[in-house]
């Protein structure tokens, strides 16, 4: 048995269902019904399948759900919620980042860790965080809502 900590809730996983090598993507799309996390290389070089372990952004497509036991484990599910969206998503709205919208999730879960350690980037803070690839090249928006994001951080408002 695999145990976790999932989005604040602890979490089993079988290891007849779940075997320890399976990378933690498919246990959490397949296994978990989690679907906000994607599938876009399989390779890490995408950034779709960003999750955050322990509060670090890492590619849940290479990471074997043994390395997760014990751990941390936050999905965009777990960052806000359609009632209560986080920060970074009422900025992503406000700049209209998304267009087709696959590799957002991910750069969310990148820029929420970013602006947990730094509540002021720079633009090459940003771009030295913000690894994850998007074929619709919505990165100057994407800049663009973590900067408001983080002046909103910085005037006192709350994360959600």
């Amino acid at each position: 048995m695999t145990r976790l900590i999932l989005n604040q809730r602890a979490v089993e996983l079988d290891d007849a269902r779940v075997p320890p090598d399976m990378p933690l993507l498919w246990a959490l799309r397949d296994e978990l019904g989690l679907t906000g996390t994607k599938f876009g290389c399989g390779v890490a070089a995408c950034g779709a399948c960003t999750v955050q372990i322990d509060g670090q952004p890492q590619r849940a497509c290479v990471l074997p759900v043994a390395a997760a036991a014990g751990r941390q484990v936050r999905t965009i599910e777990g960052l806000g919620t359609p009632d209560k969206p986080h920060l970074l998503q009422r900025a992503w709205i406000q700049h209209q980042v998304p267009q087709c919208g696959y590799c957002q999730s991910g750069m969310l879960m990148a820029a929420e860790a970013l602006l947990r350690s730094n509540r002021k980037p720079s633009d090459a803070d940003i771009d030295a965080a913000i690894t994850n690839l998007c074929r619709c090249g919505t990165y100057p928006r994407v800049r663009a809502a973590i900067h408001t994001a983080a002046r909103w951080l910085r005037e006192g408002q709350p994360w959600a």
